[in-house]
C-alpha cells in the first residue's frame, strides 16, 4: 500500500534525512527518500549534505548514514509518493495549502507517539542535548511506523 515514503522538513539536512535513512534501513523494501521546504544549494548546485551534528549525534548511537543531498519539495516530486511524513503540524499546513492534492496522504512522522501526533521540533544549530532528544524521537517514530506499514 505505501511502497513509497517521502519524508519532509524544513531544510532537508536534519530530521528529515535522519529519519529517512533509519526507515530505509528498516523497511529495505520500500523506496524512502526525503525532501525540505526551505532546501537550499550550494553555489555549485549541489544540495547540503545531512548537518554535521545531527550526523555526529545519530554515529555516537551506532547509526551510519550515507552522504546526502538536500532536495528542495516540489509538485512534481510530492506526486511520486504513496506517504508523506512531516516533522511538524505546520509542514503539514503548508503541503495542505500548496499542495492540496497532497492532503491526504501527509501525516506526522511522530503520528503514534502520542494522541493527536507528537511533533518533532528542529534541532538546528541547538545545543547538543537537543540534538539528542530529536534523534531519539526520530528512533521511536520510526520504529513505530516500520510496525504500521
Amino acid at each position: 500500500m505505501f511502497n513509497k515514503i517521502l519524508v519532509v522538513c524544513l531544510g532537508n539536512i536534519c530530521r528529515s534525512p535522519t529519519a529517512q535513512f533509519m526507515l530505509q534501513q528498516r523497511l529495505p523494501n520500500k523506496t524512502v527518500h526525503s525532501a525540505g521546504i526551505t532546501a537550499m544549494k550550494h553555489s555549485d548546485g549541489k544540495g547540503w549534505d545531512m548537518d554535521k551534528t545531527a550526523r555526529a549525534i545519530a554515529e555516537k548511537h551506532g547509526h551510519s548514514f550515507p552522504v546526502h543531498e538536500a532536495q528542495q519539495l516540489t509538485r512534481e516530486l510530492i506526486s511520486h509518493y504513496d506517504l508523506v511524513l512531516v516533522m511538524e503540524h505546520n509542514h503539514r499546513n503548508h503541503i495542505a495549502q500548496r499542495y492540496p492534492e497532497a492532503q491526504a496522504k501527509t501525516m506526522l512522522l511522530g503520528q503514534w507517539l502520542e494522541q493527536g501526533g507528537k511533533e518533532i521540533p528542529d534541532p538546528y544549530k541547538k545545543s547538543d542535548e537537543v540534538y539528542e532528544h530529536v534523534l531519539k524521537l526520530i528512533e521511536q517514530a520510526t520504529e513505530t511506523w516500520t510496525k504500521k506499514l
